[in-house]
């Protein structure tokens, strides 16, 4: 975590079902760390993390968020996501997304792992259009979205964050995208975290286990595919031609 902020990364992707809050203790321990020695200030830092669908009544999802905070050691959330959807209506985990804005506890509030039809719904409901993000699996090896959800999204201007943007680490030892890869002058993992933002309306979270995966996953941010290379990825893995049921990891 130190290393990340050290080099340039500012988005941090959480939740308190991650290590039974135990993930959030770390990335606050982190961040902490790095705010007092210098590394970054408060305000160019995104933290995200999620309320488990079951804590997500009204009621639930501002205790849920207490805890989140305390254990992350901050005074706010950047961004607050419904981790998925669960047993409570929609309109109530809404409803405690509004008492944690209006008490300065999150910034901005989304979902997670939601499909074309469950965020149709959800925008139908009062007070949905603050929706800010979706979150959802989108790789190379996982491109159903692009069928459905990923344009309704783009029509409403609505980014959508890609979790497992390499496929839990798949892609990064994939033979099909090694040669690919190589003439690109890129590793493989690189190559398809670019495929991934290269329309510009889409943010990546690659997971990263050494330094040398969070410098190789940085640059990818500033890569450009060419149009040569874009049909290469699309002849080794399709895009959609039909719906496909949303891909949960």
């Amino acid at each position: 975590m130190r290393a990340a902020l050290e080099l340039g990364y500012r988005v941090i992707d959480t939740a308190e079902m991650y290590g039974d809050g135990g993930a959030e203790e770390v990335v606050g321990e982190a961040v902490q760390q790095a705010l007092r020695d210098g590394t970054c200030r408060r305000e160019e830092l995104v933290v995200v993390s999620k309320v488990l669908p079951h804590h997500a009544s009204a009621q639930g999802t501002v205790e849920a968020c207490e805890r989140s905070v305390r254990r992350l050691r901050l005074d706010w959330i950047d961004l607050y996501l419904l981790h998925w959807p669960g047993p409570h209506p929609v309109a109530q985990t809404i409803a405690g997304f509004d008492r944690l804005l209006a008490r300065g506890l999150i910034r901005h509030w989304g979902v997670s792992n939601f499909d074309a039809r469950a965020m149709t719904r959800l925008l139908a409901l009062p007070g949905a259009q603050a929706c800010a993000i979706n979150q959802v699996c989108y790789s190379l090896q996982e491109r159903g979205v692009e069928f459905d959800l990923g344009p309704w999204q783009a029509q409403r201007g609505m980014p959508l964050m890609a979790y497992c943007p390499l496929g839990q680490g798949a892609l990064a030892s994939d033979a099909r995208l090694a040669d690919l890869a190589q003439r690109a002058g890129m590793s493989p993992a690189r190559l398809a975290l670019a495929w991934a933002m290269r329309g510009g309306s889409v943010m990546a979270i690659p997971k990263a286990a050494s330094e040398d995966h969070l410098r190789d996953n940085l640059a990818a941010a500033d890569c450009q595919l060419d149009a040569p290379t874009l049909a290469a990825l699309d002849a080794i893995f399709p895009p959609p031609r039909v719906a496909r049921p949303l891909a949960v990891v």
